[in-house]
């Protein structure tokens, strides 16, 4: 794990492969490390013939945090957007996306394919749009296009997502029941869910940084994002989008809206897969992104 200054912030990484390959960047979602990109999947794709970087967001891991600021106010916040408001808040997905693009700048590299899931998916969908010339290919996975005629998130879900969790340090058998039942809720049915591996990579998150305020303030960014197809219109590189149909926090219809602002852009709706990538998918998914990204 390495730590570089990168757009006033410090952004944790790793890398894997050859660094004389193309690059990957893995952009990960709301409040979740790198790590969520296992060892494993980076591997997968180095062994494809990638140079392949996963890094915490800003706000996560080992990145730099901002637990400075006031803890978020979901009413204040949803009462200015209706009125047509931007409320201020310590970041926006525009700035994540300058991380992303910063980062491969401090790393020497001038192109690189793009890969993000939900929130990381949002993030690498602008990086894709901004900096065309930066961006090999994009695969938004597991995310949405911001268009607010979408359905919305089940309720149980959001509640479930933004209800405050114990401190794993003081309670830590509540802390992971609280984990392991919302991991559970928006896992696919196609696929056993693994709970031992799922409360070794909730604690591990847990150790290398808690900041429970983070995911509000990313939260926040998603929010003031807005709708995102005027710019995914205008998104130039091969493009897949991935997307699980039984996943409940952004339902199928997500992916597919997403995929069909993007001109040109491929859907693969994965049968029994939720709001997560169970290992048992990560060759398919490979061989898919393999395809889409040595179309360029």
């Amino acid at each position: 794990m390495n730590i570089l200054k990168v757009n006033g912030v410090e952004l944790a990484y790793d890398r894997f492969g050859n660094g004389n390959d193309e690059a990957i960047i893995l952009i990960a979602g709301l409040g979740t490390q790198m790590i969520r990109w296992t060892d494993s999947f980076c591997r997968i794709l180095a062994a494809r013939g990638f140079h392949v970087i996963r890094f915490d967001n800003r706000d996560v891991g080992y990145s730099t945090h901002f637990s400075h600021c006031p803890t978020l106010d979901f009413n204040a916040l949803a009462t200015a957007l209706m009125s047509g408001q931007i409320p201020e808040i310590p970041y926006t997905l525009n700035d994540m996306a300058n991380d992303a693009i910063g980062l491969l700048d401090a790393l020497s590299i001038e192109r690189a394919h793009f890969i993000g899931r939900s929130m990381g998916g949002m993030i690498a969908q602008i990086a894709a749009s901004e900096y065309p010339e930066r961006v090999l290919s994009l695969t938004s996975f597991m995310s949405s296009s911001g268009n607010p005629a979408l359905p919305q998130t089940d309720p149980d879900v959001m509640a479930m997502m933004t209800k405050p969790a114990p401190n794993p340090f003081d309670n830590e058998a509540g802390f992971l029941a609280h984990s392991l039942s919302f991991a559970k809720r928006i896992a696919g049915t196609g696929y056993p869910f693994e709970e031992d591996a799922y409360r070794a990579l909730i604690m591990e998150e847990a150790q290398r940084a808690y900041d429970p305020g983070s995911v509000g303030r990313q939260i926040a960014a998603i929010a003031v994002s807005g709708d995102r197809r005027p710019l995914l219109g205008t998104i130039k590189v091969p493009t897949l989008v991935i997307h699980g149909v039984d996943d409940p926090l952004f339902v199928p219809v997500c992916g597919e809206d997403t995929a069909s602002a993007i001109p040109g852009a491929e859907l693969m709706l994965v049968d029994g897969m939720g709001h997560d990538l169970p290992h048992q998918l990560y060759k398919v998914v490979v061989d898919r992104i393999e395809q889409m990204a040595r179309r360029n």
